[in-house]
């Protein structure tokens, strides 16, 4: 019986030290699967799970034209963990970070709600926004879906989208600017860009 326990207390430890060696191993390879996983032309494969990433913000009606939208939007903001984790050490985006922007149309009538939206169960459009030095010239690309199942198509350089990142994205061409949760930590790392801290400066002026 005594010898029974001896190997007890040598073996124990030895498997939950296996067992955690391998949930970590576990843990790595769903963290690392979270990052951007492309086919063999160049599409990009819909991220799996984003609703279970970071949430970051949720537009209504947003839109960078003075043209007023037909529907009321919501516009889900998601991002790859490890991305999240690193910005709140480092203010900005590591390498294969990874933006999820869903489009959720408002409904205002349904159940016992008498005024204001909430989101449909549609969802009415689907873009990532990427960080790959090693792949892309600008080290991000735009991807965009026609549906949540099909690999998304890289939206060309020449689209709108590019240039306006480029020239109002408060750190490293994205909005971070509208993400409550991570401005503050920006203006606290000094990651914000020049041209943005100039124009709130000027609107905080107003």
């Amino acid at each position: 019986m005594r010898g029974n326990f001896l190997f007890a207390w040598i073996v124990l430890p030895t498997a939950l030290a296996v067992l955690g060696f391998v949930a970590q191993r576990g843990d790595t390879v769903r963290g690392a699967m979270s990052g951007p996983i492309y086919t063999r032309n160049g599409d990009l494969l819909p991220p799996a799970s984003y609703r279970e990433w970071i949430f970051l913000s949720s537009g209504v009606d947003m839109s960078y034209n003075k043209k007023s939208a037909k529907l009321t939007m919501f516009d889900n903001v998601f991002v790859n963990a490890e991305a999240y984790r690193s910005f709140l050490v480092t203010g900005t985006w590591p390498d294969k970070t990874v933006l999820v922007l869903e489009n959720r149309e408002g409904k205002d009538k349904g159940s016992i709600n008498e005024k204001g939206h909430y989101q449909g169960t549609d969802v009415m459009g689907l873009e990532v926004h990427i960080k790959d030095e090693m792949r892309f010239p600008g080290k991000w690309a735009f991807f965009g879906f026609e549906s949540e199942t099909r690999p998304g198509k890289l939206i060309p350089k020449a689209a709108d989208c590019y240039g306006c990142h480029e020239a109002h994205g408060a750190v490293d061409t994205t909005f971070v600017q509208f993400y409550p949760t991570l401005i503050p930590i920006a203006r606290a790392k000094q990651t914000l860009t020049a041209e943005f801290l100039k124009i709130d400066a000027s609107m905080r002026e107003k």
